[in-house]
């Protein structure tokens, strides 16, 4: 069985472990796509060029875009509208980006939890009952 490998680019995935090892609550999440999530609320995001996009509330969001001159992230050709896209400068100074990822956590864990869908999905299936319109 191989593992899954991440599809961001090997130093930028070191640099985002090292970020979220500065607070011991944060589990990192995704093989291939890692992010983190609280109650089902997705709250950081590293992307496939290896750039992080991390979720804020209005105010912080808003003096982080001014302070570091960037953008809302853009997944997919949509505006992820409360994520910010992490200067690469900043990704590698985790010290002054622990503190935003730290205000990023408290803000998912204030957002109403989302519900899991592992278990919908496995009664879903179960609930078939087989195949339909088949004789």
């Amino acid at each position: 069985m191989s593992k899954s490998v991440p599809k961001a680019p090997p130093e930028s995935v070191v640099v985002y472990d090292a970020l979220l090892a500065t607070n011991p609550e944060i589990e990192r999440k995704g093989a291939t796509m890692p992010y983190t999530s609280v109650n089902g609320n997705m709250f950081s995001l590293l992307t496939a060029d290896g750039t992080l996009a991390l979720r804020l509330p209005s105010a912080e969001r808003e003096a982080f875009l001014k302070r570091y001159d960037t953008a809302l992230s853009v997944q997919y050709g949509a505006v992820m509208k409360e994520y910010v896209q992490v200067p690469a400068a900043l990704l590698r100074n985790t010290g002054t980006l622990a503190k935003y990822l730290d205000i990023s956590y408290r803000y998912a864990c204030s957002l109403k939890p989302k519900p899991t869908t592992k278990g919908a999905a496995a009664k879903k299936g179960k609930a078939g009952g087989g195949k339909r319109g088949v004789d």
